[in-house]
């Protein structure tokens, strides 16, 4: 496949022009960002969003693969001299790995097996009398073809089978046709291991299971994995009935089997000793392949919402890490996040010195006029939590400014803490700390703050141990990106971390960025980018509009126009007869003008457009308004709550079957997706994101196994049944099911874990997989 025909090809799945695909290609391959050629090249590319950039992207990588993987089949088949031109145009022309690799299958190097001895012992032209004449005895025929390893008929016709089973297994059309038909048609069944039921408790829903492989979602696929990984489930696959696989292999390969009882059996045995073997293989992978995808898109959807989550501002803030025995770890911001002091207090047991705390506290929250109180939601936070309300009205009660409590998500931030950002960042403060200052931070800003910490460390994934790491880690530095990208960043104010984060920023750019501003002071305007060591011309132009710089000589730095685009600005201000600071934010005279007038070769009506509009609101900020849930008083603990009780609380992780939400009780409940809205919803993201304050009723509470069933309909009523569910939405009890052979899952899931773990789960509105692993924020 030529690069004119990937282009042709993925504009076409993409539904998109060949000429956007060409000129995005061209694009990225002079070395441009996806978030640079979405923001700033939409004339080139036709408007195509982050999202379609890296669809190309990806699509692209597959499909070069793929072509690489052709011409070192053609050049492997033609080295035996085996290729001709109707197997060359068949290589050529399949459009997916699979098909390829099925095609090589015939030719492909082998250790030698009982098939090429065979051959070899000339038992090729038994094999073919037997196909003939199936009205013949076997036996009989086999006895002119006896010879050495082979000494008896009984052998002869095991040689002639084993070549026969060998076609079945090495013929392109038929492989793939079984391996289309078994996933189709077939389910997968799982048992509890013996003796396995008390210690895989969690798998309860799995000890007697079955459901379709088409119909199987990914997070229960992954959960069936992990059981069998852990030794807990047997899993089988069921392809269906074997006369249906038998029937394709003998009308491929033209055989009598119901006049050859011998014919009839090598086809029986070729099913089950081979293609069921290698069918179910490639069904393993597919379920795999699919229950990934489905976990990545989970966590990148949930690690947006969370990196995009409201920031409470510039703001002083007091950051508290709760804890028991080893006390409340406290540290005091800035509103720039600049750490103004630290303390432990040890206001819970053993130590109980409450009035202690409140008053040391109390002095930091007064001496540094703090605004915010940031509450890490681990153990010990509703305690802690009370105690920051006691300090805010001992604030309040003196004549000051009551500070707000706020809770915050802790997931991560002991992550931070040991890490090589966090020790060059403080190097002089203890570990523990400096989870207290970014628990701080994470409320000022949760985007400038989260970048630093390893996004499988947040906190919001679905099986993130248990899909493939690399691809993980690919997923989630994009959704990184693109949410710094979107939002801007202070170039006066940036982290390194945060920095390296900007298109076309490395590390070592980022490094620079900030040593040059150690050294000169702030920066002024952008120009003065190019002063920083090895940051070139094209890290400049890649860079330099997601880079902004409040108060500078230039407004229009402040905002996410290019410079490159400011000669634009220029032709607006000589048309309107306005300076630029006095066209910013001039909405009534924005909206009078024509980007058509503005327009040229050079930048087009989108760009023009965007240009508009961003001078009518210069350095918006996508992310919503700051927003808190208020715990209700009174309810701390699980026991606290009773059916029918109505509370607010946050979401902190949406999966595929529903959200869950901490509503202030060390345990966060289970929203069931078919408790989410009065109308059918297939996904739980339709309605709620990570992060989002919702109200909830309690609709069951079972203590003993920490669960919490929720509803976001109010006016549900605890006790009543739930909604039927749909086939999807529950798991299977086990059908009839033929025994198959059990294949081990090869990894087992490590079990680290970065971030503070916190048990997540729900009543019988629960989907099984809660109860098989999910992965604890």
């Amino acid at each position: 496949m030529s690069a004119t025909s990937i282009t042709a090809t993925i504009a076409r799945e993409l539904d998109v022009r060949e000429e956007q695909v060409a000129v995005t290609f061209r694009l990225l391959d002079e070395g441009n960002t996806v978030p640079f050629i979405a923001r700033y090249r939409k004339e080139a590319t036709g408007g195509l969003d982050d999202t379609q950039l890296r669809q190309l992207e990806e699509r692209r990588t597959y499909l070069q693969e793929l072509e690489d993987r052709k011409q070192s089949v053609l050049a492997a088949v033609e080295e035996q001299g085996k290729l001709n031109d109707h197997l060359r145009a068949l290589i050529l022309n399949c459009d997916t790995k699979a098909r390829l690799e099925d095609l090589y299958l015939p030719f492909k190097k082998r250790r030698k097996t009982k098939a090429d001895t065979a051959r070899e012992a000339g038992l090729a032209p038994l094999l073919e009398q037997l196909i003939d004449n199936p009205t013949l005895d076997p036996a009989k025929m086999a006895e002119s073809f006896t010879t050495e390893g082979f000494e008896d008929t009984k052998k002869a016709l095991e040689g002639a089978r084993s070549i026969l089973i060998d076609r079945f297994a090495t013929d392109p059309d038929l492989v793939g046709e079984v391996r289309e038909q078994m996933y189709g048609r077939g389910s997968i069944n799982s048992s509890v291991a013996a003796g396995k039921e008390q210690e895989g408790e969690k798998f309860k829903d799995y000890f007697n299971f079955a459901e379709p492989f088409t119909t199987l979602p990914g997070h229960r696929i992954l959960a069936l994995l992990r059981g069998e990984s852990e030794g807990v489930l047997q899993l089988n696959l069921d392809a269906g009935a074997d006369e249906l696989y038998e029937n394709l292999i003998s009308d491929r390969f033209e055989l009598d089997t119901r006049t050859s009882t011998w014919l009839a059996d090598a086809v029986h045995r070729g099913w089950r000793t081979k293609l069921y073997v290698s069918s179910g293989l490639d069904v393993r992978t597919r379920l795999k392949e699919k229950a990934e995808e489905g976990a990545l898109e989970i966590f990148a959807t949930n690690l947006r919402d969370v990196l995009l989550a409201a920031p409470a501002g510039q703001r002083a803030t007091i950051g508290l890490d709760p804890g028991y025995r080893n006390g409340v770890k406290v540290a005091v911001v800035d509103p720039t996040g600049k750490v103004l002091d630290t303390t432990i207090v040890y206001p819970h047991q053993p130590q109980n010195r409450w009035n202690e705390a409140v008053q040391e506290l109390a002095g930091l929250c007064a001496t540094h006029s703090v605004d915010l109180m940031a509450v890490g939601n681990g153990t010990a936070s509703r305690e802690t939590e009370k105690l920051s309300h006691e300090i805010a009205d001992l604030i309040k009660q003196a004549g000051g400014r009551r500070p707000t409590p706020v809770m915050v998500s802790e997931s991560g931030a002991s992550v931070y803490s040991a890490s090589a950002i966090a020790a060059a960042e403080f190097p002089e403060m203890d570990v523990s700390l400096r989870g207290a200052v970014s628990i701080a931070r994470r409320l000022q800003d949760p985007l400038a703050e989260l970048v630093k910490v390893d996004p499988k460390s947040i906190g919001v994934g679905q099986y993130q141990h248990d899909v493939n790491q690399q691809a993980l880690a690919k997923t989630l530095d994009t959704v990184v990106e693109d949410a710094v990208n979107a939002v801007g960043v202070d170039l006066n104010t940036a982290s390194a971390p945060l920095l390296t984060r900007v298109a076309g920023v490395s590390s070592t750019l980022a490094e620079n960025i900030v040593a040059h501003r150690d050294e000169n002071g702030r920066f002024t305007n952008r120009r003065e980018l190019k002063k920083v060591p090895r940051l070139g011309p094209k890290a400049f132009q890649q860079c330099a509009g997601f880079l902004r710089i409040s108060g500078g000589s230039d407004p229009l730095d402040a905002s996410a126009v290019h410079p490159e685009a400011y000669p634009v600005v220029r032709k607006i201000t000589t048309a309107t007869g306005l300076k630029v600071a006095d066209l910013i934010a001039n909405t009534p005279v924005l909206e009078q003008l024509n980007p058509a007038d503005f327009a040229d070769d050079t930048f087009g009506m989108p760009t023009v457009t965007d240009i508009i509009a961003e001078l009518d609101k210069p350095g918006r900020d996508p992310r919503p308004e700051f927003k808190t849930a208020t715990f209700r008083e009174g309810v701390e603990k699980l026991s606290d709550l009773n059916p029918g009780m109505i509370l607010e609380g946050t979401v902190t992780n949406v999966a595929a079957f529903g959200a869950f939400v901490d509503v202030g009780v060390h345990q966060d409940g289970l929203v069931h997706v078919s408790a989410m809205s009065d109308t059918f919803i297939s996904d739980p993201r339709e309605v709620v994101r990570s992060g989002q304050v919702v109200k909830v009723k309690v609709m069951e509470v079972d203590v003993e196994r920490k669960r919490i069933g929720l509803s976001l309909r109010l006016n549900d009523e605890p006790g009543t049944p739930a909604p039927k569910r749909k086939r999807e939405d529950a798991p299977k009890r086990q059908r009839s099911a033929r025994p198959t052979p059990d294949r081990k899952a090869a990894d087992p899931e490590k079990k680290s874990r970065g971030g503070q773990n916190r048990n997540q789960g729900g009543g019988a509105m629960a989907d099984a997989l809660t109860r098989a692993g999910f992965k604890n924020r």
